[in-house]
């Protein structure tokens, strides 16, 4: 990038003067953009990840007990942070979709306010186009991201990221600077304790800018996140027993597989693989970088930053490994990050703009729903690989037309490659596009998710329709049945967590919160309970535990074509 900041300059730089924009330059983009958000509330619902979440907070909120006392297997600020957000979105009404668009909505706003605090910032330092793209390209991904990441930990985590990039680089005094950004950043690591290293990366990205308020916040911020664990410790009788037992609970974890390379390495190509499928801007981060590098002065300069930029692409999948499951959503950053590169990349153009990256950047808007409707032999991650090095070979040649022209480019150009951009932004929302893929495999579309998510709620009205109004029930359920069904719990686990685990983990069973948990079963029982056999599996659960459910309640067998089923207490 061309600008001083870039360059090496650790001090607050002065934009560009002289970069006029057509009145008609925001309205062109932005509607397209508001109207594939609008479109992305109104109809994306939210993930069964999600479901968990509120169905434990809401169940147990009628049982007695606030988000600081109901176990959920996310930290004590996302519990509040989720249970907030429903409750300021309820508005009495109790359909779920428009309880989950009312959600999307406020969600996007939060989107919206991070980007607009980034841009800005940014301001400060770069010119208006290149603030403009950045801030936007950001905003549009947070607020378009999948739905496997929309409202997630890791994506919670982002926002507040943002907020605290823009809060490190704005203002004028570091010390000030530093001070504001310490909330946010130290709130991003408590959104799952992994996310940590979303903080992490967002300090590179002002260590990138700034050196000094880099090392600043980086102090600032770690204090904050001890004093925020501190708070969450004492505001929840049970937070620090969690914050024990939840890691035990993860029979992939890497602190009990061990660390193998080579499977790491072999998992870690797909993974990313996978992740570009549902997000194809992420195909665009390598040539996004290659176009920022070439317009910085100085060859020291540009080695630092690629320097930086590595270090950034292996922290962000450095978590995902830790955890060892490999979902998708644990790589939320990835797609934001390349957003944001691909406008500082297309919005610093000075000369001729980088047609073939745009072409590209459109060619791969459509890339899911098209890839997803390909034959399963024909879905191989290397494929996606090879959609990667076109873009970063499109970007070269973009390179090369730049350095043989003088031509500047118009207002025109640059609304016809942001657009590009957008429509990219976009791949993720429509019907066809990939939910869940897997080594490659795009094993379900979003219309089949939504299909499936019908499917349950028939399952959990019908158990519903037979519980008389209001009555406590024990889930041994996971999130959607419980989401759907919806009747108080009895204790502070509404949802069966660490009784189901020990289907996996036999050594669960010795966790403190296995204990409390299975005495829920017979301490005070609920008068009916739901099982949800492919789920709780009780030929695998703790043996003892199943026992203790028996004596209690009476399962009938399920019936063909059913998840679970109603029990009765004896």
């Amino acid at each position: 990038m061309a600008t001083s900041t870039l360059a090496g300059d650790t001090t607050v730089a002065r934009p560009r003067t002289g970069d006029r924009r057509s009145p008609l330059w925001w309205a062109v983009v932005a509607l397209p953009a508001a109207v594939a958000v609008v479109y992305t509330v109104t109809t994306r619902r939210l993930t069964g990840d999600l479901h968990y979440v509120l169905a434990a907070l809401r169940t147990g909120r009628a049982a007695g007990y606030s988000p600081s006392e109901v176990f959920t297997h996310r930290p004590y600020f996302y519990r509040w942070f989720i249970a907030i957000l429903d409750r300021l979105t309820s508005f009495g009404t109790d359909s779920a979709p428009v309880r989950e668009a009312l959600m999307g909505a406020a969600g996007v706003l939060l989107a919206a306010a991070a980007a607009y605090a980034l841009h800005a910032a940014l301001l400060r330092r770069v010119t208006g186009r290149e603030a403009a793209l950045t801030a936007g390209a950001t905003g549009l991904a947070l607020a378009l991201a999948p739905r496997n990441d929309f409202l997630q930990p890791e994506w919670a985590a982002v926002v507040l990221t943002v907020l605290g990039v823009a809060a490190a680089i704005g203002p004028q005094r570091p010390w000030r600077a530093a001070l504001l950004a310490a909330v946010p950043l130290g709130l991003a690591v408590m959104m799952k304790y992994s996310t940590a290293d979303t903080a992490a990366i967002g300090i590179l990205l002002v260590y990138a800018v700034d050196r000094g308020r880099a090392v600043r916040v980086a102090v600032v911020a770690m204090a904050a996140a001890a004093g925020l664990f501190g708070l969450s410790v004492l505001g929840g009788s049970h937070e620090w027993q969690w914050t024990q037992d939840m890691p035990q609970i993860n029979q992939t974890a890497i602190g009990r597989t061990g660390v193998h390379p080579h499977l790491i390495l072999d998992r870690s190509i797909d993974f990313l693989a996978d992740r570009a499928v549902t997000t194809p801007v992420l195909l665009l981060a390598p040539g996004a970088l290659l176009l920022i590098l070439t317009r910085v002065s100085g060859r020291w300069r540009r080695a630092e930053l690629l320097l930086v930029a590595v270090t950034i692409g292996v922290a962000a999948q450095a978590v995902v490994v830790v955890q060892g499951n490999w979902f998708l959503y644990h790589g939320a950053q990835m797609p934001v990050l390349a957003a944001a590169a691909w406008g500082l990349a297309v919005g610093g153009a000075r000369r001729t703009p980088p047609w073939c990256f745009a072409a590209v950047s459109l060619v791969y808007g459509v890339l899911p729903v098209v890839y997803g409707q390909a034959p399963k032999g024909l879905q191989r991650p290397w494929e996606i690989w090879v959609a990667g090095l076109v873009a970063l070979l499109a970007a070269g040649v973009d390179v090369l037309r730049t350095r043989r022209t003088t031509v500047r480019r118009g207002v025109t150009s640059a609304v016809l490659v942001t657009l590009c951009g957008v429509v990219c932004l976009t791949a993720s929302i429509w019907p066809g596009s990939p939910h869940m893929v897997f080594r490659g495999k795009v094993t379900e579309t979003s219309s089949h998710y939504l299909a499936g998510m019908r499917s349950a709620q028939a399952d959990a009205d019908r158990i519903r329709d037979r519980l008389p109004a209001n009555a406590p029930v024990l889930y041994l359920a996971f999130g959607e049945m419980t989401y759907y069904i919806d009747h108080p719990a009895q204790c502070r686990y509404p949802i069966a967590t660490f009784l189901q685990r020990s289907r996996f983990l036999p050594d669960v069973a010795e966790l403190p919160s296995f204990k409390e948990n299975a005495d829920c079963v017979d301490h005070d029982p609920a008068p009916y309970a739901v099982l949800e056999r492919p789920w709780f599996q009780p030929g695998h659960v703790d043996p003892a535990l199943w026992k203790r459910i028996q004596a209690v309640y009476d399962c009938p067998s399920a019936r063909p074509g059913t998840r679970a089923v109603l029990c009765v207490r004896r």
